[in-house]
């Protein structure tokens, strides 16, 4: 059977006066309210749009330019058809979808890719009960803390204005992940995301990557440069650090903010510009404000929409959630598989304070990985501050009576490193087969 789909003479020269990037714009805006993918002959996703995202939990930064899971894999030859897939959306979890493919072919017959559509089964269900990853996963955040449920339907119901939010959280609290899902949720999705750390430059250099500058502003300036305000044009730029900005180049953000115009370095033609500006700190800028540092006015145009991102200390119910995704990302590069986590590691890890937050996790998972082997995570090997007490202390420690949430997360880990499965989980926490199941039971697992 041939490949190539039967056309008359003059639905071919129709196709072929058009431009290849607006046919397949026009099909894929066809699936805008299905969940559309897309693959090349090498099976990397190339395309994941909003509502793969909403049925999956899966968010498009984690897909997009890697290689697609294999139930998701569109082979030579296939057609239209439509089958029941397991998806993995996390350490032990997946979800049953149907999926329907199309592979494509270019003019000389070679298998180029494929389109595919996800549809949600009538009876959609994870391998297990213990965790709903879809709806733990908000565009990329990760969560499943009560205090965090409030700060996804702000993003949510920001995302739908323009207005200016302010992001204040400690470092490495995921405040760019914010920023990220409120452009996504935005009528602005399909126009561009850029971000900078306003710490991270001299004055100069930032108000040039700003603001952009004309030929000739200064030294090395041998040609004009674009500032990232023009690059974001109808998008969204995401200050990051903004309580650090100079107030030289606080009074020209607040003209762009207010007129929608600049001046670039050494110009003297204004440029108009539609940007949403998303702002982060981890400062407060009121206090800034008091001590002669932040203008005010400035202060209240960024702030329209305040969004408080908790630090990881009071979300611990999340510390095991986010422990085993980064397991599960370095799992996928086949150099060491980590199944299971030693209770005492465990432990260890949920009393931590983290004082560098998710960022700081996801390092220890890194550090982890480097230094041990095997398929359990054991205490040795944890960073040197996670064993800074001597054996006697940590089992002392160990033993120590542990807080609900603390107790809740640990049964939660025990039945996912276990697939589920009672006896083994209660094993693993050296507990009676009539406690675990108690416990269970009480936290409606």
């Amino acid at each position: 059977m041939s490949k190539k789909l039967l056309l008359n003479e003059l639905t071919i020269n129709w196709l072929a006066s058009l431009d290849s990037l607006t046919i397949l714009s026009n099909f894929l805006s066809l699936f805008s309210h299905e969940a559309c993918y897309v693959v090349d002959s090498k099976q990397q996703v190339l395309y994941w749009n909003q509502e793969a995202e909403k049925l999956t939990g899966v968010n498009q930064f984690q897909v997009v330019n890697q290689l697609c899971p294999s139930c998701l894999v569109i082979k030579e030859f296939t057609i239209s058809n439509e089958q029941l897939i397991d998806l993995p959306v996390s350490l032990g979890q997946r979800i049953q979808l149907n999926k329907k493919t199309q592979a494509i072919y270019n003019d000389k017959g070679s298998f180029v890719g494929g389109i595919g559509v996800l549809y949600p089964c009538k009876e959609s269900t994870t391998t297990n009960s213990v965790v709903n990853t879809s709806r733990q996963n908000f565009h990329g955040i990760l969560s499943r803390s009560p205090a965090m449920r409030a700060v996804f339907q702000v993003i949510e119901n920001a995302a739908e204005t323009t207005s200016t939010v302010l992001v204040r959280g400690e470092s490495g609290s995921g405040k760019e992940l914010v920023a990220k899902a409120i452009h996504q949720l935005s009528a602005r999705n399909q126009e561009p995301f850029l971000a900078i750390n306003c710490a991270a430059l001299s004055s100069s250099l930032l108000e040039s990557e700003l603001f952009g500058h004309v030929r000739g502003a200064f030294t090395g300036a041998i040609k004009d440069h674009s500032g990232l305000f023009q690059r974001a044009h109808r998008g969204t730029l995401f200050l990051d650090e903004v309580a650090e900005l100079p107030l030289t180049l606080q009074a020209k953000l607040l003209r762009v903010i207010q007129e929608r115009n600049y001046i670039p370095v050494g110009g003297v033609q204004s440029i108009d510009v539609d940007v949403r500006i998303v702002a982060a700190t981890h400062r407060s800028l009121r206090e800034q404000v008091k001590k002669g540092e932040f203008r005010e006015d400035l202060m209240y145009r960024l702030r329209v929409v305040p969004i408080f991102l908790p630090p990881l200390r009071d979300r611990r119910e999340d510390i095991s959630l986010l422990l085993w995704h980064f397991i599960q990302m370095h799992n996928t590069e086949n150099f060491r598989k980590i199944d299971r986590i030693d209770p005492a590691a465990m432990q260890v890890l949920l009393d931590y304070s983290w004082p560098g937050n998710v960022r700081e996790l996801h390092n220890v998972v890194e550090y982890a990985f480097a230094v041990g082997r095997g398929s359990v995570l054991r205490l040795t090997e944890l960073p040197p501050e996670f064993r800074e007490t001597n054996k006697t202390d940590a089992i002392t420690k160990i033993s120590l009576p542990l807080s609900v949430d603390q107790e809740e997360a640990i049964i939660r880990d025990a039945l996912l490193q276990t697939h589920g499965m009672i006896t083994p989980a209660a094993n693993l926490l050296g507990m009676s087969r009539a406690t675990f199941w108690r416990k269970r039971k009480q936290f409606k697992i």
